[in-house]
């Protein structure tokens, strides 16, 4: 009883199989069959190793939302060396609220040669190089994205010359912490120093054939230090041509969360407008010399994260990968047999021709003579 009650249920499933199975005395092979099989073999390798690397690849997805943080306070980082003495030149905020934010609360001048050492040089023109890259492919800011706190420091490395070229310049570097509204971070002749308007700097005690704003920006940053990220200022250099010159950066930040599979960071992207002009009240060129770095927070916040394929979507992708090319061959195959067959069934039926054979009363017949046993022997 209970064999039958298998061989009931092995027959039931085998009438339920989708996929019947054809028995090798009846299925034809053909050098074409075979041709177009290792055609599709080959495609399909090459198709599958094509997935596997972008299986393995990440990209980076943007989204954007309002930024609701306007409590916290705003972190800038700053690198720039200025070509005087530091005595003469100061360097504080203000904004847009009037809070003055003095150089001395994270700010160090340290004297030092404008000229730099070779290994300097060398790393400007990198730094320069993947600038000028960076503005033509943007595509190149979610592989520096990827490779942050992998990459080496973008800083430039410490002199290593014992030469005893006195310091004709100022490096100015540290960071403030300032309120999250529009400011204006300047770098003038004198030292800052409060003023119930706003603030005023020093400037009488230093002649005007002193003036020079010649600068070089190492680095600029808004947000969490982050080794390895490149900002659109850094390697910038400036020579002024004249003593009177004023250097303005309009520079607009954006408010960033960062998620990749090395780390997660809020930090602010930025873009920048540079202008600079000579100061000449004569011509009607009025203003202060020096640089001034006046930036605007945006309202929106853009979230980065590094994306990977999941293991299941690669599965499906490469189904359908071997799955298409099997049914595109074959189709192709069958529709090139097709073909071949209407061309080679036309040419047979050329090949017999009618012929004219000879009556003995002189007339002709147009139809084929019959085949019979005893013309064959």
């Amino acid at each position: 009883m209970r064999r039958l009650n298998r061989k009931k249920t092995l027959n039931l499933m085998k009438e339920l199989d989708a996929f019947p199975k054809v028995p090798e005395s009846y299925v034809e092979t053909s050098a074409s069959g075979g041709t177009v099989s290792l055609i599709a073999f080959t495609t399909i390798a090459f198709l599958t190793i094509m997935e596997f690397m972008v299986y393995r690849d990440t990209w980076m997805k943007y989204e954007y939302e309002v930024d609701k943080d306007f409590t916290s306070k705003l972190r800038i980082n700053i690198d720039i060396t200025v070509a005087m003495r530091c005595q003469y030149v100061g360097a504080d905020v203000l904004d847009l609220a009037e809070t003055m934010v003095a150089s001395a609360d994270g700010l160090i001048y340290e004297p030092v040669p404008f000229e730099l050492t070779p290994q300097q040089k060398e790393l400007q023109r990198m730094l320069q190089l993947i600038q000028s890259r960076l503005q033509e492919e943007h595509s190149l800011q979610d592989v520096i994205f990827k490779s942050a706190f992998k990459s080496a420091s973008t800083a430039l490395p410490r002199r290593e010359d014992n030469s005893l070229q006195s310091p004709d310049a100022c490096r100015i570097h540290g960071h403030l912490y300032v309120n999250k509204v529009a400011g204006n971070f300047h770098i003038t002749v004198g030292k800052a120093i409060p003023h119930p308007r706003g603030h005023a700097h020093l400037a009488a005690l230093v002649s005007h054939e002193s003036y020079n704003f010649s600068h070089r920006i190492d680095h600029l940053s808004f947000g969490e230090l982050i080794p390895g990220i490149i900002n659109p200022l850094d390697g910038t250099e400036k020579i002024a041509s004249d003593h009177n010159q004023m250097f303005q950066y309009f520079i607009t930040v954006v408010p960033t969360k960062l998620h990749t599979y090395k780390i997660s960071a809020e930090t602010h992207q930025f873009s920048v407008t540079e202008r600079e002009r000579v100061i000449n009240h004569a011509a009607g060129s009025h203003g202060v010399s020096g640089i001034f770095m006046k930036y605007d927070i945006s309202s929106l916040m853009v979230t980065v994260t590094e994306e990977h394929m999941p293991f299941w979507q690669f599965l499906v992708r490469l189904c359908g990968i071997i799955g298409g090319i099997f049914s595109t061959t074959g189709i192709l195959h069958g529709f090139g047999r097709f073909v071949a067959e209407i061309i080679f069934c036309r040419f047979r039926l050329g090949s017999y021709r009618s012929t004219s054979v000879p009556l003995p009363d002189g007339h002709t017949s147009n139809h084929l003579p019959l085949i019979t046993d005893n013309s064959i022997h």
